[in-house]
């Protein structure tokens, strides 16, 4: 049994907020109180561990929907237990896996292969199937049967749908089983070389680059496409103003369009690309100030209801290879907490609460987890941490380092991850 103390508690629903203490039992939330009494407490023989919690936050695991842990194929940069571990550390209890694997999980026995590693982890490691078998693009997958092996949406992230009428189908097929479909948002009609906004970015690296149209003409497409269909579609990583604004306009006529900013997206612009080269390398890349600053508007208001790593380990000796031949991505379980409190919380545009609402109760509903809030009865997934309390980026759990927040002073400190009750990161010393 776990008893934890005087911690003031972030409640996304707002129904039990406050300083009060929390007592959990076989892996649920038995009580949430002002205070606790540990003497009223019957343990039995398991015993009662008490985490002082005074000064700090206590709020739901938060749920990543947009996470690439590399197994199988590619554990040289990532596996599912080191991938677990980062995520732990940094708060995270409930990760959705995207499908672009080798082999890519177009398959029941690949798909229960992941889930059953998952299950190693200590944290609740789910997985999206693919859309289009082999992710070509041309073909449905067996929807309904990855779906009842568990599957928790659908996805061919990193290779974007470009027939209509595969997307039509998936939609239709989406809606009947009741699984959200995630969309890579790039045309690459409007790309010459990926990973780079083409700019000021580009013209300084001389390549290039990704248009904005790339994401624009592709987000236009789908929320048009959708509208009817009952499916529901995240929008995934939104990188421009037009696209933030295209969603916003959709969701006014149509509830089950949803979109996902990577705090990456909503930290940086093109200039880090200029600064750190290929650390800052990803897809969509990074933009404009402007589009910056829509992203971060678009959190505020509403319009962009989650947010979302999109964590992708690459080696060291990747990342230093020349621009136009380095793979795109940056690592973010470890940092993403603490930029969401540096860029959305402290400046004021969003309160604690609305922060986990994006990073825990609202990817969790979407995506059907039974995570993500707090609540007697309900599920011990915690994260206790100090929002003030500033840490130095200075290496990480995973099994790569590419990031360009590496050295940076971060506010957000992580002291506990609880999962299914069990405590699955201590901060070192406590």
């Amino acid at each position: 049994m776990l008893l934890i103390q005087g911690g003031y508690i972030v409640d996304p629903e707002e129904k039990c907020g406050g300083i009060g203490d929390i007592l959990i039992k076989d892996g649920k939330i038995q009580k949430i109180a002002p205070t606790i009494d540990k003497a009223s407490v019957e343990t039995g023989e398991e015993g009662l561990e008490i985490i002082r919690a005074e000064g700090k936050l206590v709020a739901p695991g938060m749920v990543d929907v947009h996470v690439h842990f590399r197994e199988p194929g590619f554990t040289h940069k990532e596996d599912i237990l080191t991938g677990g571990a980062t995520a732990a550390k940094g708060g995270f209890t409930s990760i959705v896996l995207m499908a672009n694997t080798r082999p890519s999980v177009d398959n029941e026995e690949t798909l229960k292969e992941i889930l059953e590693k998952g299950r190693q982890t200590g944290i609740h490691i789910h997985t999206c199937a693919n859309v289009t078998k082999g992710m070509k693009g041309q073909e449905l997958t067996d929807m309904e049967g990855l779906a009842k092996a568990g599957a928790a949406g659908f996805t061919d992230d990193g290779m974007p749908l470009l027939d209509e009428n595969i997307v039509k189908k998936a939609m239709a097929e989406a809606a009947r089983l009741g699984k959200p479909l995630s969309f890579h948002e790039e045309n690459p009609a409007y790309i010459q070389n990926n990973g780079i906004h083409a700019g000021k970015a580009s013209d300084f690296y001389q390549i290039g680059g990704s248009d904005r149209m790339a994401e624009i003409d592709m987000v236009r497409r789908d929320v048009a496409l959708a509208e009817g269909t009952g499916a529901d579609i995240v929008i995934q990583h939104i990188s421009t103003k037009e696209a933030v604004e295209l969603v916003r306009q959709a969701r006014k006529a149509n509830a089950h369009i949803h979109a996902e900013a990577a705090p990456h997206h909503f930290t940086l612009t093109q200039e880090a690309v200029i600064r750190y080269g290929t650390l800052a390398k990803m897809n969509p890349p990074l933009r404009e100030e402007a589009d910056r600053v829509a992203i971060l508007e678009g959190l505020k208001d509403g319009t962009i209801d989650m947010i979302a790593t999109d964590h992708a380990p690459h080696t060291k000796e990747e990342k230093e290879r020349p621009f136009t031949e380095a793979p795109s991505g940056i690592i973010g379980l470890e940092t993403a907490l603490s930029l969401a409190i540096r860029e959305l919380v402290n400046p004021g545009l969003l309160t604690m609460e609305q922060l986990f609402c994006r990073m825990a109760w609202q990817p969790a509903r979407l995506y059907k987890l039974e995570t993500g809030y707090l609540a007697e009865g309900g599920p011990a997934d915690l994260v206790i941490f100090d929002p003030e309390e500033q840490w130095r980026v200075e290496g990480f759990c995973s099994k790569s380092s590419n990031s360009p927040f590496l050295g940076e002073v971060l506010p957000g400190t992580v002291y506990y991850t609880i999962c299914n009750g069990s405590i699955v990161y201590k901060k070192e010393g406590e």
